[in-house]
Parts: C-alpha cells; structure tokens; sequence
C-alpha cells in the first residue's frame, strides 16, 4: 500500500522538513487534518496531498483515561501498522505515544473503516524494519532523529485484535 511520493510530493517534503517550517506546522498540522476530515466526512486530510497515509487513532489518554484521537501518518505492513513518534523531532515523545504505552488497545480508523489493534514498541531489526520503511516514505524522520539525538525515537506497531 505503500508507493514512493512523486516529485511534487518529495519537493513539498523538503519544504516541510526546514526547521522553522517544521516548528511552525508541528502543533497545527493535526488541527488542519482534524478540520479537514470533518469537513469531507473523514475522506481526506491536507496530508494526503504530501503523499502520506494518514490514519485516526484514538487511544484512551495516559494520565486522564480518556479517548483522545490524532491524525497520524500510517506505514502499513499487510494487516499491521507501524507509526513513528518523532514528534517532529522536537525534545519530547508525542502524548499518543505514552498513551499507548500505558493502554495499548486502540482504534485506528482509515478510510471510514474502524479497526481495534494492540500496539507494543518495537526494538531491534524489526524497528529498523520500519524505520527505514518510513525514511523511504518520508525522508523528513532521518532529519528529526538528527533534532532528536538526545533520544532514541520510538516506532509502534499496531497489530489487529483478533
């Protein structure tokens, strides 16, 4: 499911992975995509136009229990799903991130389609796996593990409740 971006889509990326681009869309991309697949009635997000497969997972937050839903690129991998939590390569893990290390049944909706999956952090050759997986559809996570070296970014699968 996954196919390499395309020249617009590459260029746009290297627009988007400039420091001060990054800072300036880091806390508002999700707000944009939140707006956007409500107004397409959960169709699109502004994402997509970047190339990425964007999913909504919604996790029960760590400190509170609550649901709480974020847009987020989505690697898949036949019935599974890698996400990386480079947070834009910003200082700290994003909040899903430790939501799903606290609770890790969650929900994924793509394309109008819910599916419960259980995510676990994964080490080893299998991160590698998907992290260069994801460097092939976005060579943007290479640059943030630069921002981010005082940390070693995480990368979840998710796997379908059976």
């Amino acid at each position: 499911m996954i196919k390499r971006p395309n020249l617009l889509q590459r260029l746009l990326h290297r627009f988007v992975m400039i420091k001060p681009v990054t800072a300036f869309f880091a806390p508002r991309t999700h707000r944009l995509d939140n707006f956007i697949l409500k107004l397409t009635g959960g169709k699109y997000t502004a994402s997509e136009f970047f190339g990425w497969s964007i999913v909504e997972l919604t996790t029960l937050g760590a400190k509170t229990g609550l649901p709480r839903t974020m847009p987020l690129i989505a690697l898949f991998d036949e019935d599974k799903i890698a996400l990386i939590a480079s947070s834009f390569g910003r200082e700290h893990n994003p909040g899903w991130y430790y939501n799903l290390m606290k609770h890790a049944k969650c929900s994924i909706k793509f394309r109008n389609q819910t599916t419960e999956y259980i995510a676990r952090e994964t080490e080893g050759a299998e991160r590698e796996k998907y992290w260069q997986l994801g460097l092939f559809y976005y060579q943007g996570y290479g640059l943030y593990k630069k921002r981010a070296s005082h940390r070693v970014i995480p990368v979840m699968v998710l796997e379908p409740v059976k």
